[in-house]
């Protein structure tokens, strides 16, 4: 199953823009075992809060996570888990809008947040801005779907 998820992975295409290189984590158990835990126990966000949580007690001072995407509540689970706060919890719905998780009521789009990028995202050894706190509050959304 991984080369049929890293092919998909590289296969996302919006306007010419693809995700970024990164690694990839995969669940070490086997598909029935993979398959048991996330389908019939519907507990999809075990092997998340475990892999993030391994990754998180590397870093000893300081939490490597920044922010979070995903596709279902099981995600933003996993992420509040780790210590993520909403601001920066997004769940990416099928018609490709973001909803922050802060601000579930308003959805927006990447071409939205690539515009304000480095007030999401500040470059490293920069303090964030006092705007993650609510930022779709403050700027207009767009329901545009890619």
């Amino acid at each position: 199953m991984a080369h049929i998820t890293k092919g998909y992975l590289q296969w996302v295409n919006e306007q010419g823009c693809g995700l970024p290189m990164g690694p990839m984590l995969l669940s070490p158990s086997s598909l029935m075992s993979a398959f048991h835990r996330e389908v019939i126990e519907k507990k999809p966000e075990v092997f998340k809060v475990t892999c993030l949580t391994d990754i998180r007690k590397l870093f000893a001072t300081k939490c490597p996570f920044y922010a979070g995407f995903g596709n279902r509540p099981s995600d933003v689970y996993a992420y509040k888990q780790v210590g993520l706060p909403e601001s920066r919890i997004f769940t990416v719905n099928p018609k490709g809008e973001l909803i922050q998780e802060l601000r579930k009521n308003q959805k927006s789009t990447y071409e939205w947040l690539s515009e304000l990028v480095e007030i999401f995202f500040p470059p490293v050894g920069q303090t964030g801005s006092t705007g993650l706190v609510q930022p779709l509050c403050l700027l207009e959304t767009s329901t545009a779907s890619y």
